[in-house]
Formats: C-alpha cells, structure tokens, sequence
C-alpha cells in the first residue's frame, strides 16, 4: 500500500504540471492582458493614459514576454511559496489566498460532512422503506435538491429570512464583527451565520448521494446471500448495516473523487450570490479582470482537491472492501 500511495502521490505531481499548462493557457485565450483592459476602462471613463507607465508596468509583471516565459516565471514560484502577483489588487496572491482559503476549505469540508451525514441515513431508510411515504418525501427532496441551481435557492432563501425572519443571511459575520480581532463571541457569530450557506452549497449533493445510495442498498437487498442471513436469524438491523449497506457504500466511496471539488465549485456560487468572504467572488473577479496568475492559483487550488479526493476515495474502498488491495 505504501508503493502505491508513492506512484499515486507521483502521478499527482504530474497531473498538476499538467493542469498548470492547461489552466493558463486557458487563461490567456482572451486577447489582451489586465493593462490592456484596465487602458480600455480608463478611455470609457474619458481619462488619459500615460502610455509611458503601462509600458513600464508592462514590462515590470513580465507581460511583455511570450507566454511560456510567463509560465515558467509563475509555475516556478510555486517551489519557492510566491504564487505571483495580482495585478488587480495589488498585492501578492498568497497573501489574497491566506486571507480567504481558510474559509472556502472549511465550508466546503462541513458541507462534505453534512452531506454524507444526512444522505446515508435517509438513503438506507428510503431503500429499506421503498414506496413509503417517507420515501416518496424523500425522493421529492432529493430531486429537487439536485435540479435546482444552488444560486437560485440561495436567492430564495435570502428573500424569506429577509421578509419572514427580518434577517440578511449574506455574509459569514455581523457588521460589527467584521473587521474585529478573534473572539469567542465573533466565533459564535460565525457558527451562527454558516448553517444558510452550509445547507444551500451540500443540498445538490446530499440529493444525488441519496439517490445513488438508495439504489444500490435496494440492489443488494435483493441478493441471495442476504435472504439466506434473514432465515437464519440475523437481526434486521444488523444485517442490514453489516452487508448491503458496507457494499453499497463502496461505489459512493468513489464519488468522493467528483463530489469534493463540486462542493468548491458549488461554493463558488454560493459564495457569490450570499457576498461570502471565500474564493469565490476572487476567481470570478480574477477571470472578469484577467489576472491570470490570481485565477490560475484558485484554479490550482480546485484541481489539487479533485487528485485529492481521488486518493482519498482509492484509500477509502481499500479500508471498506478487504477484496480490494492495490498491490
């Protein structure tokens, strides 16, 4: 196990340079730079131009270099911990990130636990309830969790704590707790304001996650080997969470591989709608402004937490299933 975590840790480094290439590549299609939109933005607004400082500014960030030297310049900085530099904030973008990742991370890894928290449950007791009222609620939820767009539900939800409640569930604190230093009551206003966003951001994956896990329980359910532990005498209970359960979580171990970066994309938007002080609205406003090396970090960021939750899901059914052994 320990060679193949090795190899798998290798292939993530690969995949990264890879992914480093192709993000910003991608950034760069648009034509132009950020100087060049911010020129184009200062002529709309009938200001003039000191076309003397864009090209020292211009040659200051590197832009006038082909591509793959700016690439080199910013992909080898990430050995040293310096992502680049934000030419729209102006500031160094490890220290944007430091001030918003932690937030996007913890979010998204609540919601994680949330999901799986409540869909396992509901999906075992749907399947072992088929065709029950609560399994029709349950089914109703679960879709509409999965059809509806997690910013128009955060826009509905707004709108009734806004009206029924005379509360704003925008943001992660209070005004007054904004700018404020670290205290046990402003950690108390955070938990207060994170059950909205926690519950809007995991509501698409808690339906699907229940979907998914009632159709494999009710699969197994109907093998041989468990009607043989029932006439044997096996509790209900305990065979049910013994084996058909265990077996069925194997194919959702996997899909912890898509769910844990469509969580972070799903907080993208979230984070946008709900103005929350994450990454969200950064890689939105990085994209809109062309700051390539901002944006080409946050995207960084997503592909490392998808090869991350790819080794997590291998390791995981390993743990789950002795049949599985990777070497």
């Amino acid at each position: 196990m320990s060679q193949y975590i090795a190899r798998r840790l290798v292939y993530t480094l690969v995949l990264l340079v890879v992914l480093s290439v192709v993000a910003f590549a991608i950034i760069q299609l648009p034509p132009g730079d950020y100087l060049t939109s911010y020129v184009t933005l200062l002529k709309a607004q009938g200001q003039a131009v000191d076309q003397a400082l864009i090209d020292a500014l211009r040659r200051q960030y590197g832009l006038d270099q082909p591509m793959y030297k700016q690439y080199l310049l910013w992909i080898s900085g990430f050995f040293r911990g310096d992502f680049g530099f934000s030419f729209q904030w102006n500031r160094p973008v490890r220290e944007l990130l430091a001030d918003r990742i932690g937030y996007s991370i913890g979010i998204s890894l609540v919601a994680l636990v949330f999901t799986y928290g409540v869909a396992i449950p509901i999906g075992i007791y749907s399947a072992t309830h088929q065709y029950s009222l609560a399994d029709y609620v349950f089914t109703v939820i679960a879709f509409l969790g999965m059809t509806l767009p997690a910013f128009l539900v955060a826009l509905v939800f707004m709108f009734l704590a806004y009206k029924y409640l005379g509360l704003s569930p925008g943001g992660l604190f209070s005004p007054q707790y904004m700018t404020e230093p670290w205290s046990w009551a402003k950690f108390k206003d955070l938990l207060s304001h994170l059950p909205v966003p926690i519950v809007i951001i995991a509501l698409a994956g808690t339906g699907g996650t229940v979907r998914v896990l009632r159709a494999l329980v009710l699969d197994e359910l109907r093998k041989p080997y468990v009607i043989t532990a029932r006439a044997k005498g096996l509790k209900e209970t305990r065979l049910i969470l013994k084996y058909p359960v265990r077996i069925a979580l194997n194919p959702l171990a996997s899909t912890m591989a898509w769910l844990l970066p469509g969580i972070v994309s799903g907080e993208v938007i979230v984070s946008i709608v709900l103005n929350l002080p994450t990454t969200g609205p950064l890689l939105l406003n990085a994209l809109l402004a062309q700051d390539m090396y901002l944006a080409g970090s946050i995207v960084m960021f997503l592909g490392l937490l998808t090869l991350v939750g790819m080794l997590l899901s291998d390791l995981l059914l390993a743990w789950l299933d002795p049949r599985i052994r990777y070497e």
